[in-house]
């Protein structure tokens, strides 16, 4: 006999030592967690409608071997163990040694932003196929996912009241109140959103099999959130809507307030860090806090601040910001955009973009800020990077920041997305006619300046499916690869 999971388990990682297993469950149960025989007592934390949220932690010593941990979850009250969907009652993952040189897997843009998009894909998760296929031959420590691992766009037709909502004129959206009835379905459809897009055969196994570390972007709450004018984003349905997908991501993501790694804990954000042996996860906030005039608040900066102060001394530095920093220059077309009639349809894209006008002046801060962190570290002379992981664009591409006069740089590696589809041939001509990928000085004396890479064996732009893999190789270089759903095998390596 057994008890069948309503989704999960689902693995993270808060530190070198420490690991977090949650799963919901439709019993009201006592569950432990035996990990190699070891009993880990589950902690209730939430109870939604599909059942209860359950959250156990425990902390695996580092050694001189790399271990394949087995782990399965037993209900107390029936004495049998649980199985996900698929009747998997058991599960392993892999932990590397102390002096191991981890390899991680990068990933973002879990969905699709339309129907459409997903009646016309022939192979809707066949990248997550390819992730648990690669996970088997060569284990990853940690599997890093940065942003839309939700596509929650659907709420718009799927919840009744914001369809009717919808067709309203501007001043009598702004005025209208949520109803309870809106609130109480908005809550059932996040909630079965995560469980139906989380549910996939492959995923579900990454999922279970691989830690992951997760920040939202915009599509986990609605396309362009943050994006859209003060008066709208203020308003009381957009309110509930963000606060609702807040819930969910606050329990299916970053596995609730209990999560060491978040900078506060006072919900104002989420960005998190945490030290996985030589390398420093950041997790940048890039929604809850964002409007039009800001990517982050001033007490997000501050957190940032004083965790790249004292922590990242003599480590390499993963930043998550799930907008690409470096990218093609949109000015133009947003120049246009603000003196026509198009403005209201289509600020959320070019606002949503760090390189907006609103936005440059804060991401020239985030671009300073780093390289004060990396002469910081210089102290220790060891050979350490700064890399900016990012997707939202739906193609995958490569980008560097250079400070001429120090000798310092900061890559960025954008992998976009693992199921979402990229821009269609003509999409992506209509693209590239309304921007551009010029170099780009950042300073007077043009001594900072950004440009776009070519990877190996590819164009510039990846238009294909793909997820990133990083790994440091023999050779001491940080060996990027993208893992793509076509014959093509591009790769970049970091000195």
């Amino acid at each position: 006999m057994s008890d069948k999971l309503a989704l999960g388990p689902l693995l993270s990682v808060e530190d070198d030592n420490k690991y977090v297993i949650c799963f919901l469950s439709k019993n009201d149960s006592d569950f432990s967690i035996f990990i190699d025989k070891e009993e880990i007592k589950a902690e209730k934390i939430g109870i939604l409608k599909s059942g209860n949220f359950y959250r156990a932690e425990f902390e695996i010593k580092q050694s001189k071997k790399s271990k394949t941990i087995t782990y399965n979850i037993l209900n107390n009250n029936t004495n049998s163990n649980t199985t996900d969907a698929f009747n998997r009652d058991s599960w392993s993952f892999y932990v590397p040694s102390s002096t191991e040189k981890p390899k991680f897997a990068y990933a973002s843009c879990n969905g699709f932003s339309s129907p459409d998009l997903l009646a016309k894909t022939d192979e809707p998760y066949l990248l997550w196929d390819k992730l648990i296929e690669q996970h088997g031959n060569e284990p990853f420590s940690i599997l890093i996912m940065g942003g839309d691992q939700v596509y929650a766009d659907e709420l718009w037709s799927k919840v009744k009241e914001l369809e009717e909502w919808s067709r309203l004129n501007m001043n009598d959206k702004i005025k209208r109140k949520a109803t309870k009835a809106m609130i109480r379905n908005l809550d059932t459809f996040y909630e079965s959103l995560y469980i139906k897009k989380w549910s996939d055969e492959q995923m579900s196994l990454c999922l279970a099999s691989i830690p992951t570390v997760m920040m939202w972007d915009d599509h986990d709450i609605f396309d362009g959130w943050g994006s859209y004018p003060q008066e709208l984003l203020d308003c009381d349905v957009y309110q509930n809507i963000f606060k609702t997908a807040k819930k969910y991501f606050e329990i299916f993501q970053i596995r609730s307030l209990k999560n060491q790694t978040l900078l506060t804990k006072d919900r104002t954000h989420f960005s998190f860090a945490l030290k996985f042996r030589n390398y420093h996860i950041l997790g940048l906030d890039n929604r809850t806090q964002r409007s039009i005039y800001q990517v982050m608040g001033n007490d997000q900066w501050k957190d940032l601040n004083t965790y790249l102060d004292e922590n990242i001394l003599n480590d390499n530095l993963l930043v998550l910001s799930a907008v690409p920093v470096v990218y093609r220059d949109f000015s133009l077309t947003e120049n246009l955009v603000d003196f026509t009639s198009w403005q209201e349809e289509l600020t959320d894209d070019l606002k949503d973009h760090w390189r907006a006008k609103e936005h440059q002046g804060e991401r020239m801060r985030l671009i300073m800020r780093l390289f004060m962190n990396i002469e910081k570290r210089k102290v220790s002379k060891r050979n350490t990077r700064t890399v900016i992981l990012s997707g939202d664009v739906h193609v995958g591409s490569l980008g560097v920041i250079n400070d001429h006069k120090n000798q310092n740089k900061i890559h960025q590696v954008v992998s976009s997305g693992i199921v979402h589809t990229p821009p269609t041939y003509i999409e992506w001509l209509g693209i590239t006619a309304v921007t551009n990928d010029n170099n780009e000085y950042l300073n007077e004396d043009k001594t900072i300046e950004t440009s776009m890479l070519t990877p190996i064996g590819s164009a510039k732009y990846l238009r294909v499916r793909n997820f990133v893999t990083l790994n440091e190789g023999s050779d001491e270089k940080l060996w990027i690869n993208w893992i793509c759903d076509n014959k093509d095998r591009p790769c970049y390596a970091l000195n």
